[in-house]
């Protein structure tokens, strides 16, 4: 009779055993999956301005002109596709100006296919942009749901223009 207390006493150890062995190696697949999302990339593309369409939508004299434009950028290279961009512009002195706006890019980054806002902040002087880019959270699709990151171009007007965007999944 003593017997059975014992096997239920083994029986019961070995379960626990198996059970902690394969928590902890879901726990380290877990671990693996989330740093290889989490990991940052950089991709190096190269645009083109496809259209370009400024309107002036005020301007008083002595004063900084304002401007609305609409554009089509095509990209190359780590990013492939299509970016459809808003920008407002004011124009300081004869040749600068500084600027924002919002792009939707739809296409694929590193492989992965979907589509991701960027926000545009720059100014134009010298004849160079400078853009700072943040992917805007939230606003990934498809492949690109919860990407995150921020790059940046500074470019003349002679294309195609480089660029860089750092970026991560949550």
């Amino acid at each position: 009779m003593r017997i059975i207390p014992i096997v239920v006493l083994v029986v019961t150890a070995s379960a626990l055993a198996l059970t902690q062995v394969k928590t902890k190696d879901a726990n380290q697949k877990t671990q693996v999956a989330r740093e290889t999302t989490s990991m940052r990339k950089q991709s190096k593309a190269t645009f083109g301005i496809k259209s370009w369409d400024e309107k002036t939508y005020n301007e008083i004299e002595g004063a900084p002109k304002l401007t609305r434009v609409s554009a089509t950028k095509s990209y190359q290279g780590d990013i492939e596709g299509e970016g459809k961009l808003e920008y407002l512009m004011m124009y300081r002195t004869a040749g600068s100006a500084s600027f924002m706006g919002l792009e939707r890019v739809t296409g694929s980054v590193g492989g992965r296919s979907g589509s991701f806002v960027l926000q545009h902040s720059g100014t134009f002087e010298d004849g160079v942009a400078k853009v700072i880019l943040s992917v805007v959270p939230g606003s990934g699709t498809g492949d690109l749901r919860g990407m995150r990151g921020e790059g940046g171009f500074s470019v003349g007007h002679k294309p195609p223009y480089a660029m860089t965007l750092d970026y991560h999944f949550e």
